[in-house]
């Protein structure tokens, strides 16, 4: 079931109180705009109503806390191939969640637990914007800027939530296997962690998360802002 909202302060909240009421797994929130869209760490996602495409799905699946990161990997995944295929471009993964076009962000992805036993995978795709502010203008692009053309949210939504529903069944393994495969920043990427550690980065663990490799010391990254220096 897809719930179409015109304006909401972020689908995310919305699909969490529809999760409170019972809404099935595979159920979705979007929105032509959001006036408060939520991102990792407390900052907000651009949400205008110039072109984004921001949905959110409830996910009812058996995950222990140990998990979701791979989930967030997943629905990357799944981001990833959904809008490779449909405009013909091919993308990046900067781990943990954000989908990158010519290394600049074109797609994040947000997973949050609710007090039921549902997950909310949100999801911000940049579809037709023709500008960003200027605070954005050099760290984030959209498939018109890219390819010189719009494109039909619709149909690109749909493509995206059936990829999600899809690869939120995938194993633990089989998400790490194929993010260390379509990720340049995985291995091999010289990058800085928040701005305060750099060095080189060396694979995943077995959870998910980010190896870095400094010039004293292999680094398990857990959460932070993957940068290239």
């Amino acid at each position: 079931m897809i719930v179409r909202l015109r304006s909401t302060s972020s689908t995310m909240v919305d699909a969490a109180a529809l999760a409170t009421r019972g809404r099935p797994h595979g159920t979705v929130v979007v929105a032509d705009e959001q006036t408060a869209g939520i991102g990792r760490h407390g900052h907000s996602w651009h949400s205008g109503p110039d072109g984004g495409l921001y949905f959110s799905i409830i996910l009812r699946l058996r995950l222990a806390p140990a998990d979701l990161p791979a989930l967030t990997m997943a629905l990357g995944l799944a981001v990833q191939k959904s809008v490779d295929d449909f405009a013909d471009v091919s993308c990046d993964l900067r781990w943990p969640n954000d989908v990158l076009l010519n290394e600049r962000k074109l797609a994040g992805i947000m997973v949050q637990s609710t007090e039921t036993d549902a997950l909310i995978a949100g999801i911000g795709i940049n579809v037709n914007q023709a500008a960003f502010p200027d605070d954005l203008r050099r760290i984030a692009t959209s498939l018109r800027i890219e390819t010189g053309r719009e494109h039909s949210k619709d149909a690109l939504l749909d493509r995206a939530i059936a990829e999600s529903l899809r690869a939120a069944r995938m194993s633990k393994p089989e998400i790490l296997r194929q993010f260390s495969d379509h990720s340049t920043y995985v291995t091999g990427k010289e990058v800085e962690v928040d701005g305060r550690i750099r060095g080189t980065t060396a694979g995943l663990d077995e959870d998910g998360f980010l190896l870095l490799a400094t010039p004293t010391r292999v680094e398990r990254i857990i959460s932070g802002a993957v940068r290239p220096v």
